[in-house]
Formats: structure tokens, sequence, C-alpha cells
């Protein structure tokens, strides 16, 4: 039986695997794109991790790493634009002031006055003795506020731990709340401080909901942000971790099916069942009401100017994506009920078929810290369970695919504007 080693000896096997792994990633970029000076940049690498206990990407390391982990995201379905991500190298940020002007900056290049555009901002990593000098315990950078009522939840319920560390850190929020009050952004620092940056919701951009033949929808009230942007992930690149606040643009069915209709989310079905006038008897209501609310999403995005696509676009999307990756030889990584989730069905190309269910790097994926956070466990160090894990933010774990649409923000084609 092998002992299992002290924190002293994990610390000193660090070098030697950061060494391994960044070694694999130069290797494998080099190999991809045909490049030469494989053995100077090894070199280079080496020399730095032995030296400091870390290395530094190049900008075109950074950039095609982060662009191969959104390659190699298993649930996201949009993955077929990964070569067009904007990518923000922000590594020199260390100061809340600093993050908080980056992520407004982020979500003004990500909005881009409608015409969403898929953008990732890369802070400063890990050490092997420190954690990152500031990390997004918020899960998106649009989130709305869960406010206790007589009446249950006014708000999104899935946010009522953040609402709840928002208050408990000053956010006194509005002298009138209502079911979309925007919750401020929350970091921690290497302290292990949470700390609030405040938003500034008219820079937030938001879509109304309407449809075009049923004008009682608009009475309804709804409304949603224009760009999910995930912000507590983590980039994994050669041995290093980084926050990585990354974005794209949302699938009408994340919105329409999950936000606004889940029970434990808005909760819409009931309200859209009255206002059509569907009969109790009827079984298929629910479904009647979902295409409805479909409709509306879509229109309201639509008529509003604001990029987003549907289930059966990304489907046909992501076959031509696999295609592309298999006839160059790569196995394509994906989690099949996270990329065939309602309302695909066994007409869209996606739905056909199994993927490996392999996990490479470099790699995308929520921050353990984070979501314990989120999770109701604040204890720094305290791993989530893998259901938690699985589903960012886990504010009920216990609940199969609560927030799913928060772990895949699909991205839409754009013209690259430098990072």
């Amino acid at each position: 039986m092998t002992a299992t080693p002290t924190a002293r000896q994990r610390a000193d096997m660090l070098p030697e695997q950061l060494l391994t792994q960044a070694h694999d990633f130069l290797v494998h970029r080099h190999d991809e794109l045909g490049m030469p000076g494989l053995a100077r940049r090894w070199h280079e690498v080496r020399a730095q991790v032995l030296t400091c206990g870390t290395w530094k990407p190049t900008y075109d390391e950074l950039a095609y790493g982060a662009r191969v982990a959104w390659r190699n995201a298993g649930p996201c379905i949009g993955r077929r634009r990964w070569p067009g991500l904007i990518v923000r190298d922000r590594r020199h940020i260390t100061n809340l002031h600093q993050v908080r002007r980056e992520l407004a900056a982020h979500l003004d290049e990500a909005t881009n006055g409608g015409r969403i555009r898929s953008v990732i901002t890369v802070l400063a990593p890990s050490t092997r003795t420190s954690p990152p000098p500031v990390r997004i315990i918020s899960p998106q950078l649009a989130r709305y506020a869960a406010w206790p009522s007589s009446d249950g939840v006014l708000g999104d319920p899935a946010n009522m731990t953040l609402t709840r560390l928002a208050t408990e850190l000053g956010w006194p929020g509005p002298a009138r709340r209502g079911p979309f009050d925007m919750l401020p952004w929350i970091a921690a620092t290497a302290d292990g401080e949470l700390h609030l940056l405040p938003t500034e919701p008219a820079r937030i951009l938001e879509v109304p909901i309407q449809h075009p033949d049923h004008p009682w929808i608009a009475k309804l009230g709804l409304r949603w942000p224009a760009v999910p942007a995930v912000s507590n992930m983590t980039l994994d690149i050669g041995g290093l971790r980084f926050p990585a606040p990354f974005s794209g643009t949302f699938m009408a069915s994340e919105i329409a099916t999950r936000n606004l209709a889940d029970e434990h989310r808005y909760d819409q079905l009931p309200a859209v069942i009255a206002g059509l006038g569907l009969d109790h008897q009827d079984r298929l209501r629910a479904d009647k009401a979902l295409l409805t609310l479909h409709e509306a999403v879509l229109h309201s995005f639509e008529r509003a100017g604001v990029s987003i696509t549907d289930h059966h676009r990304e489907s046909r999307s992501f076959s031509r994506f696999v295609q592309q990756e298999e006839s160059v030889g790569r196995a394509v990584a994906g989690t099949w009920s996270w990329l065939n989730s309602y309302p695909m069905t066994p007409q869209d190309p996606s739905w056909n078929r199994y993927y490996s269910t392999s996990e490479p790097t470099p790699a995308l994926a929520p921050d353990p810290y984070c979501l314990a956070h989120i999770a109701g466990h604040p204890t720094p160090g305290h791993n989530p369970s893998p259901r938690q894990h699985a589903d960012v933010p886990p504010a009920a774990a216990a609940t199969p695919n609560q927030t799913r649409e928060d772990t895949c923000p699909h991205a839409h084609p754009h013209v690259p504007t430098g990072a």
C-alpha cells in the first residue's frame, strides 16, 4: 500500500507535474499548428518553472489554449465557433477595482450593441502557494435577486444564497423590490475575503419579453439579459489555472424552458396556460405553453436586435462541428444529456449518436471554490458534490438539471476585433 503524501510532499511534486502538463500543452499546440521552435520554447518554459515555480504563456499560447478549451467543453453545443473566440488577456489585473472595470468592459465588448460576440477574459492565475488574487464568486455577470415573500420568492429562486451573500456584504437592494433586480457582483480575494463589486445595471442590456400574437404576454413583465456571461469559470492550460469569465449567445430554450418556465425558477407556465385559455384536460397544455414562450423569446430578441439562436440550428451546427473534428482525427468529447436537452428531438442530428466522455485539456470548468460558496458551504477548500459541480450554480443541488442553462453560453458568429 502506498502511503498518502504529506502536504509538503505534494508541494514538492508540483514542479514535476507542472513541467509535464506544460510540455504536453506545448507539444499539442506546435503539432496542431505545424509550428517550428518547440525545443527552444520548451527550454524557456522549463527554465521558468525550475526558477520561479510557474511559467507564463505568451498571448498566442493563451489565446490558443482558451479557444481549444472551448472546443473541448463537453456540455456545450455551440462549439463550432471556437476559432472566433475573443480572448482578453488581463493577467496583469490583481485588484478589485481593476477587475470590476474589466468585467464591465467584458460585457460591453460581448454585447456589441446587440450583435453578441463570444468573449473570454483571462485574469491572474493561482500559484503553487496562493489562490488567484481575485476570482468571481457570482456564477453569472447578470443575475436577478431572490427576495423571500409571503407568496414564496420574489425574483429568481436560484439566487437565494447569492442574494443573501450580497445583503450580508452590505448591498441594500433597491428601495422597491421586484422580480428582476440585478444583483451586484461578488468576488473573493486571495485571503478568502468576499467583496461586493457594484454593477451598473444600465450597462447590462436586457430584453423585455413579448409575443407577436399574444399582447398579454408583455403584461407579465418578463425580461432577460442579452448576454449569458458565466463568471465563475476556471481556464486550465498547461498546468496553470486562471479565473476566466466566458460569454456567448443564448439559445432560446435556455431562457424559455428553463429560466422562465421551471417551477423552481420563474414558474411562468401556469400564467401562459391561463393566458392561452388551455383546458386543464388538455394533456399537451404544458407543451403548447412552452412553445408560446419559445416564440416570445425568439421574437423579443429579434425585435430588439439582439443575437439569439435556437436548438434546431445549434444541433445542425454541432453535427457539422463533429464532422470537422473527426475529419482531422480529433475525438469529440460531449455530454449527451446536455447536448440534447428539451426540446431536442430524435429529428435533430445531435440526438442520434454518443460522444467521448473524456475530459481533455485545455479545459473550461466552474471553480469548485466558487460553487461551494453559492451552494452554502463557504469554508475555503470545501469541495461540492458531483451534482453541485455539474449544475451551475447549485442553489438546490439535489434537483436534477436545475441550472443547466448556466453552464453553456452558446456562441454566435462574429467578426473578430482583436484581443
